[in-house]
């Protein structure tokens, strides 16, 4: 009889090590790290994954984990994933690689997921300066629902997405990447001025061999040791896709990639049950494993038809990404406006990220009013569906930047009221969230009008 449903092309045993895996995972972008599997195009796959930190970060009610994680492993992907077409040949460079996401979810029996905040001197986040301390929040999930024992009161439905897809860079490419990121760490503290206080993150991370796994080449050899110096980090999202952490690129949607060697070699990761616009903490999704069912297509010659390189060389292009139909439905939003002025006072010139930072914490301070701890509500603007925008970038001097909740995620009512705040509001702070203790001596950034934690 024939099968019907998908073709498992990458398993994943939760039980088991990212290197005891039967297909190796990698953590790295480089051209000659070699494919574990193909597919053809116009067949249904699936694509299992482990979570991002490979099951270092445990379901313990703890945040010694997050305190002390090792930033060098991350991530773990499943790939890389060779794609011909029907004839067999495979993708070319120059090609697009249009990838279906037609199904995905939690691994069975594993359905559970985390949000935390990096310790300041390890990570960080967006608003580390005002929150260096390592927590952890543990979900469980209710078929599409999410809730937390550390966040009582809270419940949503998440819109489940791959954090990371992307294709295996060119040679050519991933030397531009090293070169522009390597001057960044070098010269940046130097010569930046957007959002200065995220300097205390780091600006670059450039390869190392640290942590370094490279899917099927084994550690210690001199072909190991040589692509271990120049594979690039999974951190950031680049031209060939990469960790753009899209919240919406959920079920029904579409990823039109650009290919730069040949069989595209395309890699998957990161799952995340829900995350909110900007995974403004960092490790800020509900992370968990996961599996995708997916179909590939392959367009020929479709970099150049269409996609416009923004930079010196064709290779500096992005990705094209089409939403699927399938989302919640929120219908009341309590909105968060946030302008480019800090919190010392002191204007910045269409600043986004100091507006969006703005936006952040002025939801954070008004839900703390609550009942919530400003590290719980910090969280979940993280991890929960919230809409960031960018509503004004023209009008000097401030960008305007918006952050919307959905009101419907709350067992109580949160908008403003003429009787003010109920006295003895439904939900009781919980003290009990995961956290630790900030050890470093970075200063901590005071906003003098904010209300107390």
């Amino acid at each position: 009889m024939a099968q019907h449903g998908p073709r498992m092309v990458v398993p994943i045993d939760v039980t088991k090590k990212p290197r005891e895996q039967k297909l190796p995972l990698h953590n790295r972008w480089h051209p000659d790290i070699p494919p574990v599997a193909q597919v053809s195009v116009g067949e249904v796959f699936r694509v299992e994954m482990v979570d991002f930190s490979g099951g270092r970060i445990t379901r313990e009610y703890t945040a010694e984990d997050i305190k002390y994680a090792d930033q060098s492993v991350v991530h773990y992907l499943s790939g890389p994933i060779r794609v011909v077409d029907e004839e067999g040949i495979a993708a070319k460079p120059g090609d697009l690689l249009a990838v279906e996401i037609c199904n995905l979810g939690p691994l069975p029996g594993d359905e559970w997921g985390f949000t935390a905040i990096f310790d300041r001197e390890n990570g960080g986040g967006f608003l580390t300066d005002h929150f260096p301390c390592a927590t952890k929040a543990i979900w469980y999930f209710e078929g599409i629902y999410a809730y937390s024992p550390h966040i009582p009161g809270v419940r949503f439905p998440g819109i489940t997405h791959p954090g990371i897809i992307g294709t295996a860079p060119s040679m050519e490419l991933l030397n531009i990447w090293n070169k522009r990121e390597r001057e960044l760490e070098e010269n940046g503290l130097n010569s930046l001025r957007l959002c200065e206080v995220l300097h205390s993150r780091p600006l670059a991370n450039l390869p190392s061999t640290k942590g370094c796994l490279l899917g099927q080449i084994p550690e210690g050899t001199n072909e190991w040791e040589k692509i271990a110096n120049e594979a690039a980090r999974t951190i950031p999202g680049r031209e060939n896709g990469g960790n753009c952490d899209i919240k919406n690129l959920s079920r029904g949607s579409k990823i039109y990639l650009p290919v730069f060697v040949e069989g595209a070699n395309f890699s998957t990761g990161d799952m995340h049950f829900s995350q909110g616009d900007g995974e403004v903490s960092f490790c800020g999704a509900i992370e968990m494993s996961g599996f995708l069912e997916l179909k590939c297509e392959i367009i020929r010659g479709g970099m150049k038809e269409y996609l416009t390189p923004m930079g010196p060389t064709p290779l500096h292009v992005n990705p094209i990404f089409e939403i699927g139909p399938v989302e919640p439905r929120f219908s009341e939003w309590l909105v968060f406006e946030g302008i480019s002025v800090d919190e010392s006072g002191r204007q910045h010139y269409l600043d986004a990220s100091v507006a969006y930072k703005r936006a952040v914490l002025n939801a954070i301070d008004y839900l703390s009013k609550f009942g919530y701890s400003k590290e719980q509500v910090y969280l979940l603007l993280s991890c929960c569906p919230c809409e960031g925008r960018i509503s004004g970038i023209v009008d000097a001097p401030n960008a305007v930047a918006t952050l919307a909740i959905p009101t419907a995620i709350f067992d109580q009512d949160i908008r403003p009221k003429a009787n003010k705040l109920p006295i003895g509001p439904r939900l009781v702070r919980n003290p009990d969230i995961p956290r630790c203790t900030y050890d470093g001596n970075l200063p901590i950034t005071q906003n003098p009008g904010a209300s107390g934690i």
